[in-house]
C-alpha cells in the first residue's frame, strides 16, 4: 500500500522493489512435444537459467495465466504454480527429496493428537482416522497416532513403504507431494492429494484443524487469517499443478 503524506509525496511500497512487467503477449508454445510459455515471443527461463519447458499443455496454460494476470509490476507471490514449476526444474533433488517426505511422514500431523479438550479429542478422530486407515490400505504404511508432543516411533515398514511409493514417483508429481506434505505437514494428506482421496479444500481444512477450532473458541486474529489465506492458495495450487498433469 502506497500512502500519502502531502500533495505530490509518496512513501514507496514493498510492491515498488518487485520488477517491471517488461512484456505484453503471453503465448503457450510446442517445443519437441512439450510446451513453452512465452512473453513477447521468447521463452521464459527460470531463475536458473533453464528453459521453462513444461509436460502438458494444460500445465503451460496455467502458467501462462499467472503470468497474463501480472499488473504493472512482476508479483512472484501471486505465482504459486509457476514457483513450484521452477523449483521442478531447478532445484529438485530427487534422493533428498524423498527422504524428506519420509521424515514428515515418521512425525506426520496425523498421528499427533490433543490429549483435551474432548471435542477436539473427537474431532481430530473423526476427521484424521479415516485418512490413516486410507493410508494402510492404499500405501501399506500402518502408521500410529498417540497423544503429546513427544516424538512416535512408526514402524520402520511403514516409513519405507512410504519412501518406495514417493521414490516411484516421476519428478513433477514427486515435487508436486513434497509441496504438499511441507504445506500440511502431513505426508499422509500429500498422498492423499495426489491420489485424489481428498481435494485441496480438504487438504487444506484437514491440515488446519486445530487452528480453526481455536479460532472457534477464542477468536481469529487478522495476522493468522493472512497466514491462512495464504496456505490455502499455496494448497489449492499443488492440486491445480497435478490435475494438469
Amino acid at each position: 500500500m502506497a500512502y500519502e503524506t502531502k500533495p505530490g509525496v509518496r512513501i514507496p511500497s514493498e510492491k515498488d522493489n518487485l520488477p517491471k512487467r517488461f512484456y505484453e503477449s503471453v503465448t503457450v508454445e510446442v517445443v519437441d512435444e512439450a510446451f513453452e510459455v512465452r512473453l513477447d515471443g521468447r521463452g521464459v527461463k527460470t531463475p536458473g537459467r533453464n528453459a521453462a519447458i513444461l509436460p502438458t499443455r494444460v500445465l503451460a496454460e496455467a502458467l501462462a495465466e499467472e503470468w497474463a494476470a501480472q499488473g504493472e509490476r512482476i508479483d512472484p507471490m501471486s505465482m504459486p504454480m509457476t514457483r513450484l514449476s521452477y523449483v521442478t526444474l531447478d532445484r529438485l533433488d530427487i534422493p533428498a527429496t524423498v527422504a524428506e517426505i519420509t521424515k514428515y511422514a515418521s512425525t506426520d500431523l496425523l498421528c499427533f493428537r490433543a490429549p483435551e479438550p474432548d471435542d477436539l479429542v473427537a474431532a481430530q478422530a473423526a476427521a484424521w482416522d479415516p485418512l490413516l486407515s486410507w493410508a494402510e490400505e492404499a500405501l501399506g504404511a500402518h502408521l500410529v497416532p498417540a497423544t503429546g508432543v513427544l516424538p512416535i516411533d512408526q514402524d520402520p515398514v511403514a516409513l519405507t513403504l512410504i519412501h518406495n511409493r514417493a521414490g516411484e514417483l516421476d519428478r513433477w508429481r514427486l515435487a508436486a507431494l513434497a509441496q504438499a506434505t511441507a504445506l500440511t505437514g502431513s505426508a499422509v494428506l500429500g498422498f492423499a492429494l495426489l491420489e485424489k482421496r481428498i481435494s485441496g479444500e480438504q487438504a487444506f481444512a484437514l491440515s488446519t484443524l486445530d487452528e480453526h477450532y481455536q479460532a472457534s473458541h477464542w477468536g481469529e486474529d487478522a495476522e493468522a487469517k493472512e497466514r491462512l489465506d495464504n496456505l490455502k492458495i499455496e494448497i489449492l495450487a499443488v492440486e491445480r499443478l497435478l490435475n494438469a498433469l
